[in-house]
This record gives C-alpha cells, sequence and structure tokens, in this order.
C-alpha cells in the first residue's frame, strides 16, 4: 500500500501550514491549495511550504485555486487525482477574518457575504465533490479508508460582537461538519470538527496585544498561545485512526478554553 494523500486547503500560511508540514512529518503526501501558487517565491507561499515538506520525504502539489469560486472545485480535485490517483485525507481549513472588525450593529453585508462564501459556502461545496470522490474509492476497495476534517474555531460556539460574521461562517461550518458526518457514516467515512483556539499566525498577529493580556489574566487553562503545529498534530491523530470510533467528535485545540470552571 502507498503513502496516503491529504488535501490541505489554504496551505500556504498559519494553521494549513502547519497542517501540511506536520501530515508530512508522519509520511503523507500532500495537495496544498491556496489562491496563489507562485514558483518563484520560495520565501512564503505554497511553494515554501512544498520544500519543507520535500525536506521530510513527501511529495507536495501546490493547487492555485479560490474555495470560494465553485468553478475551481472540479480542477482542484482533478489535478490531485491525477497526480496521487486518490484523496485519503480532506483537511477543510481554508478560511478568513473580518477586513475590518466592526461593532454587530456595524456589520456589513459586504463582509457577511464574502466570509459566508469563504468560510462556509466554499468548503461546504468542496466537500460535497470530495466526499464523491472518497465513496468511489471505498467503493472500488482502496485499503485506505478516508476521513475529512473541518478545522472551525472555538468561535463556532463563543460570541464575538466585533466580528459577528466570522462567529457565524464557523458555527454553520459546525453544523455542516456534523451532516456530513451522519450522511457518510454509511460508508465508513469518518468526518470530524477541529475548534482551534488562539493560534499564533497572521490571522491573529493584529490583536496579539489583547489575547497577551487575556491569557496572562486566566483565560486558558494552559497559559500559552497555539501554534499551527497544535492543530497539525491533532489532524494527525484524526488521519493515523486513532479516533476510528469517534466519528462526529468536536475536538477543541484551545488551551482547555472551553471548560466551564467556577
Amino acid at each position: 500500500m502507498g503513502k496516503a494523500t491529504a488535501f490541505v486547503t489554504g496551505a500556504s500560511r498559519g494553521i494549513g501550514r502547519g497542517v501540511a508540514i506536520e501530515l508530512a512529518r508522519h509520511g503523507y503526501n500532500v495537495v496544498g491549495a491556496a489562491t496563489k501558487a507562485d514558483p518563484g517565491n520560495l520565501v512564503e507561499g505554497l511553494y515554501e511550504v512544498k520544500d519543507r515538506v520535500e525536506e521530510l520525504g513527501a511529495q507536495f502539489l501546490p493547487v492555485a485555486g479560490d474555495i470560494a469560486n465553485r468553478e475551481d472545485h472540479a480542477r482542484m480535485v482533478d489535478e490531485a487525482l491525477a497526480a496521487f490517483s486518490a484523496i485519503d485525507v480532506l483537511v477543510n481549513n481554508a478560511g478568513v477574518a473580518p477586513l475590518e472588525r466592526l461593532d454587530l450593529l456595524d456589520t456589513t453585508e459586504e463582509s457577511f457575504d464574502r466570509l459566508m462564501h469563504i468560510n462556509l459556502r466554499g468548503p461546504f461545496f468542496f466537500t460535497q465533490d470530495v466526499a464523491v470522490q472518497m465513496i468511489e474509492q471505498v467503493q472500488e476497495g482502496r485499503a485506505i479508508v478516508p476521513c475529512i476534517i473541518f478545522i472551525t474555531s472555538i468561535s463556532a460556539d463563543t460570541a464575538s460582537p466585533n466580528r459577528a460574521e466570522y462567529c457565524i461562517s464557523k458555527a454553520g461550518l459546525s453544523m455542516a461538519a456534523q451532516n456530513f458526518a451522519v450522511r457518510l457514516a454509511q460508508h465508513g467515512i469518518n468526518v470530524y470538527e477541529l475548534r482551534p483556539g488562539i493560534i499564533e499566525t497572521d490571522m491573529t498577529a493584529p490583536v496579539r496585544a489583547k489575547y497577551d493580556a487575556l491569557i496572562a489574566e486566566g483565560l486558558l487553562l494552559q497559559p500559552r498561545w497555539g501554534t499551527p503545529e497544535d492543530v497539525g498534530r491533532a489532524v494527525v491523530g484524526l488521519a493515523e485512526g486513532y479516533f476510528a470510533y469517534a466519528t462526529g467528535a468536536v475536538i477543541e485545540v484551545g488551551g482547555g478554553f472551553g471548560v466551564k470552571r467556577l
């Protein structure tokens, strides 16, 4: 049996980059998707990730595509299949924050629609396409049982009225994960949801001081920022089948953020 192949969306930076590298470290070939793939840029972006993955002895296929654009989906899947013949793990990671944090009463239609298309609608329909492919692989008797992992956020059930559209998009994605778990169970395809907490990425850099203060005040049981590698290791555990009897599970990677305490 050859190496398993993982398809990671939003793989050029942040959590997606960390996930791709951790999967490669554990023997997975990786298809990494992002809106841009510039082979001339080895400092950042998909080709920087490609170098890191290949240093670990795995293969990496950079795929340029807009997850919000349904017209890109079939081509992205086809490119992955042409390179590796199967998609064994799908990591739905691509997502964005609001361009500007605004009070709930000032949230604009433009910002709301942008986040829904990128964070929710796009991943929903991309998963639909990949799930059909995975079902075919199961029916063909491929030895590797596929799985799907949705990267949502602690914001899926934690309100932040200065970025309500982000929270709503992640709450919707959480329910998408549950629905795919129910629908694909009959095919033996497990679906999971990972909820990262305060992770050190480009997305959280503008609010570093705010979260530094909250962590210092005791917000988390584990008083540090999370890293993309923390999320990557959780993805590996799911992909490796360590939670084979837990389809539909929602797992927080947030330093104990969600623990209720007095």
